[in-house]
């Protein structure tokens, strides 16, 4: 198996402003690549998105991305997506939290707007594949047949929030920085080299479009407060809350909960109901999670022939954990071999074979060790 062809491609370059998208594009156009940079405006009002050099959804951003791309010395233009970003993304976060489900925009943005949107019109100007930042390897068999798989550093492995590309966008994708064993440092010592002016700039964090940083405070504005009860397991009202929409599952701090539990120990979120917008906490035992079911499956190419054992993943920073999963209908079921915490609706599993990206799913409901369902 070999990394991606040595053929000359068209390239276009998702440039975000941030210094792993110049570094990516950068090497792109120095592996001969006939590369073009693009910045995705994703808001109306960009000055509404998370200011400074922490987001990647700013006008300090296209201009950042856009003096990377004359150094580089490719084109550059900047495309608008907001609509796109808004509906997708934007609309899709909230309407999960209103229903209850906790889930990852990230995701959803590679799924929509990278390699989805962006890459359809790429492919309609001509262009063989979309090169992006990310931190994650593509692998070319003998067959042509491609293969996701973890970055060669595993401490930056990006392939989670992937884990939604199908076949035909793994087929056009490429990510320069997957295969090198660098740190950070050494990428912004690389940038520096290379004359990019973003070396030092700080990496983004958090949700982009979320200018403050206040989740709850943004769905608030969003959904309204709508004050409802904390109960315990059997039902016992030990606190108010101003909207269900502001907790997630396995969630510790900020419940507000007026008295401790009899036996002295912290409360965790265990369920989320929006139908009577209740909220319901008991002990970090109670969050054993032992199988669960997820829908929407994509593959990484095809779909598993039967049940498997694979490792899973369950959010971006998290660690792998064995599972038994098949696939029934469009629904994925899966066994953990040991129990898990802190699995909640509308997050993402992702399986893997070694190193290889399986695919991912969304997850719809949870099994517990005390017989609960979320």
């Amino acid at each position: 198996m070999t990394q991606t062809s040595q053929r000359p491609l068209r390239v276009l370059a998702a440039m975000s402003g941030g210094v792993d998208s110049a570094v990516a594009a950068a090497r792109a156009a120095e592996a001969g690549h006939d590369v073009t940079g693009v910045h995705l405006a994703l808001s109306a009002n960009p000055q509404s998105f998370r200011t400074g050099a922490r987001g990647c959804c700013t006008i300090e951003d296209s201009r950042d991305a856009r003096r990377a791309a004359d150094v580089i010395g490719i084109p550059f233009y900047v495309w608008d997506l907001a609509e796109r970003f808004r509906e997708d993304v934007v609309d899709d976060f909230v309407a999960e939290y209103e229903a209850g489900r906790t889930p990852n925009p990230c995701l959803r943005c590679n799924e929509k707007i990278k390699f989805a949107a962006l890459l359809d019109k790429a492919l309609a100007l001509g262009f063989d594949a979309v090169c992006t930042g990310h931190y994650a390897t593509v692998i070319t068999r003998e067959d042509g047949s491609r293969e996701l798989h973890r970055a060669e550093d595993m401490a930056k492995d990006q392939s989670y929030v992937l884990g939604v590309l199908d076949e035909r966008q793994l087929a056009h994708a490429m990510f320069p920085l997957g295969d090198t064993l660098t740190t950070k440092d050494e990428i912004r010592a690389e940038a520096e080299r290379r004359g990019l002016a973003v070396a030092k700039k700080p990496d983004s964090h958090d949700i982009c479009f979320i200018a403050d940083g206040d989740t709850q405070g943004f769905l608030a504005s969003r959904l309204g407060t709508a004050e409802g009860d904390i109960v315990d397991e059997s039902g016992t009202k030990v606190g108010t809350h101003e909207g269900a929409f502001g907790f997630t599952i396995g969630q510790r701090k900020g419940l507000r909960i007026g008295h401790p539990a009899a036996d002295g120990k912290p409360r965790y979120v265990l369920d989320i109901s929006p139908v009577n917008n209740t909220v319901t906490v008991g002990p970090v035992e109670a969050l054993d999670v032992t199988s669960l079911t997820a829908i929407r499956p994509r593959w990484c190419g095809s779909a598993p022939a039967g049940p498997g054992v694979y490792t899973a993943q369950l959010r971006a920073h998290g660690g792998e954990t064995e599972v038994t999963a098949a696939l029934e209908g469009d629904e994925l079921t899966v066994s953990f071999s040991e129990p898990v915490r802190g699995v909640a609706p509308g997050q993402a599993i992702v399986l893997y074979d070694g190193t290889r990206v399986v695919g991912s799913a969304t997850i719809s409901a949870t099994s517990r060790t005390a017989a609960r369902v979320a």
